[in-house]
């Protein structure tokens, strides 16, 4: 199946609410893979999918109003839509949320909400909250201080 074949039938899916159609296309709108590139458009699209519990779209529009990709820039709209798709257990949202708890500036700096996100995704083997949580062992930020536990996460982390 050629590329502008497989456009038109997302196109078509996506009309009828595909939410897993609607996340595809504005993947590439986003891209400008097969179509001409357009930010709107893919925010539309992945606005429409996460609307209905689409996680990756979810992550997504997360992303366009972090960096302010066919929408205004709005950490807010960000922070929420990153959450949404974190609390269905997205290790990539879960990563993100915990780094920006982190680090603060985004949001407020809060090392338990940091050390909270950062455990779900590493559980599930995400190597950068891997890191992450080992410094919050390290450091004793948002979990108490555990030596062993820093260098366990460090070790996974390193696979």
């Amino acid at each position: 199946m050629t590329l502008n074949k497989n456009i038109e039938m997302l196109r078509a899916a996506a009309a009828q609410g595909d939410s897993e159609a609607q996340c595809y296309l504005g993947y590439y709108y986003d891209l400008g893979n097969g179509v001409v590139q357009s930010y709107r458009k893919a925010v539309n699209c992945y606005r429409k999918s996460a609307e209905q519990g689409n996680h990756y779209a979810q992550n997504r529009l997360g992303a366009c109003y972090f960096y302010g990709d066919g929408v205004k820039q709005d950490y807010a709209q960000a922070i929420y839509w990153f959450t949404k798709a974190a609390e269905q257990g997205y290790s990539v949202a879960q990563t993100i949320l915990g780094i920006y708890y982190y680090k603060g500036g985004v949001v407020e700096q809060d090392y338990e909400k940091a050390a909270y996100w950062l455990a779900k995704a590493a559980e599930q083997g995400h190597n950068k909250a891997q890191k992450y949580l080992g410094s919050c062992y390290e450091e004793g930020k948002g979990v108490e201080q555990d030596s062993e536990k820093a260098a366990y996460w460090y070790a996974k982390a390193k696979k």
